[in-house]
């Protein structure tokens, strides 16, 4: 079977402060949304923008790190992959939620007094 590619970059501002909690067996992660805008102008000249939303999840020490620096409105890069979740509420109605795995996160704006570049966190590397 060929293997297959799912990965996805996004560069964006979170749209609330980041939640973090732990799972049973005490691994943290943490949730965040963040709002990712284009901009066209259509066929009539009109300049218009679109923005699409993405949950982000990640966990150990890259949720620990999200949780610590991130906040509402953070200008982010986020590398990650897409995985859908399904599960059956109380009423036995399905759900299912699409959502970012997130693998490595750089803070692009400078507001703890660094340079962009000096805040990049990568789950592999543990930081």
């Amino acid at each position: 079977m060929a293997r297959g590619l799912n990965k996805v970059l996004i560069i964006g501002n979170l749209g609330r402060d980041p939640e973090m909690r732990y799972t049973p067996s005490g691994k943290p992660v943490t949730s965040f949304s963040v709002a990712v805008s284009r901009g066209w102008t259509t066929s009539g000249g009109e300049r218009r923008e679109a923005t699409e939303w993405f949950n982000v999840v990640a966990w150990g020490n890259l949720a620990e790190v999200c949780n610590q620096y991130l906040r509402k409105g953070s200008r982010v890069y986020v590398e990650g992959r897409l995985q859908t979740r399904s599960w059956d509420d109380p009423d036995g109605q399905r759900h299912s939620r699409t959502e970012m795995v997130a693998n490595e996160m750089v803070i692009l704006d400078n507001r703890f007094g660094g340079e962009p570049e000096d805040m990049d966190f990568d789950e592999e590397m543990g930081f």
